[in-house]
């Protein structure tokens, strides 16, 4: 990667050029390998605010920073209630003469663009209402892992017109996939979707995520109802050639949008997908933060 990344913020995969994201797996995949990526971040701290709960995206970041030599401090709502105790901006400028960067977790992608603006250090979207690009980058990681190649690669998303579906219609774009996606009438992003039996016909990867997302929770009997055809079961698996994998962002909401014989089976690599939000963050850190600014 170079210098390509130093000092950027990353706040959707359109912000990386085919290149930028193309190298910065490479990195992934030679960290993973082994390569040791130092410690770019010693005597720094990275700042982590989470409104939204958080698994893998709370624990894949702090063993970055970590492993890079940083300290990273998780906030959460209760403790800065952004946007009401004080201003996203206040948060920000605030943050920026304590920290060397940001990842923000926040529900709103025009608060996250924000703190961006308020702050000279560099800020990572750890998720919005409009994208989930560090999950992206990770999946494009498995998907590269698993089939061999990206460019080209025949991904079938079925479920919700969502964050991570908006940022995989940004990955398409980037770097060349075949996406198709296939959602109930009235739930599709602003894309072209495909009919299910061709989508699933000579696909590749079948990807689905939950159905009822956080901040959605009022509609979730509809949203049983209006999805229960798209789940993904052993009859939805049968439409697709044997040789295709599984993939689900997690959590996964077992018996709704996919079930446990499928999550489970041995076409999923959802697990091995899940470890890999841990190889692409440290990339990605390293490559915004290396050589991070010496402290005094």
């Amino acid at each position: 990667m170079g210098e390509a990344l130093r000092g950027r913020d990353f706040l959707a995969v359109s912000d990386l050029s085919r290149e930028e994201l193309l190298d910065l797996l490479e990195i992934a995949s030679q960290l993973k390998g082994g390569l040791d990526p130092g410690t770019p971040l010693a005597r720094n701290s990275v700042a982590m605010i989470f409104l939204r709960p958080s698994n893998r995206t709370r624990v894949s970041f702090e063993a970055a920073v970590h492993r890079l030599g940083g300290h990273p401090i998780a906030l959460f709502d209760r403790e800065i209630d952004m946007g009401r105790r004080e201003s996203v901006a206040d948060v920000g400028r605030i943050l920026d003469r304590f920290v060397v960067g940001l990842v923000a977790r926040v529900p709103s992608d025009r608060d996250l663009r924000g703190l961006a603006q308020a702050m000279q250090g560099p800020v990572i979207n750890a998720m919005t209402d409009r994208g989930h690009p560090c999950q992206i980058l990770a999946d494009c990681l498995t998907v590269q892992e698993q089939l061999g190649h990206l460019e080209g690669a025949r991904i079938t998303f079925v479920g919700d017109g969502n964050n991570v579906c908006n940022s995989w219609m940004e990955a398409a774009e980037v770097v060349g996939l075949d996406l198709r996606v296939v959602t109930p009438p009235g739930y599709s992003p602003p894309f072209p979707t495909s009919e299910l039996d061709s989508a699933l016909a000579d696909t590749e990867i079948i990807y689905t995520d939950v159905w009822t997302s956080m901040g959605q929770e009022e509609q979730h009997e509809d949203r049983r109802q209006d999805f229960g055809p798209y789940q993904v079961n052993q009859s939805l698996l049968a439409k697709a050639p044997q040789s295709a994998k599984v993939m689900h962002c997690l959590p996964a909401h077992r018996g709704e949008e996919i079930t446990d014989e499928v999550l489970d089976g041995p076409q999923s690599v959802v697990f091995a997908q899940a470890e890999n939000r841990f190889w692409v963050q440290l990339a990605l850190l390293l490559g915004i933060f290396a050589p991070a600014a010496a402290a005094p």
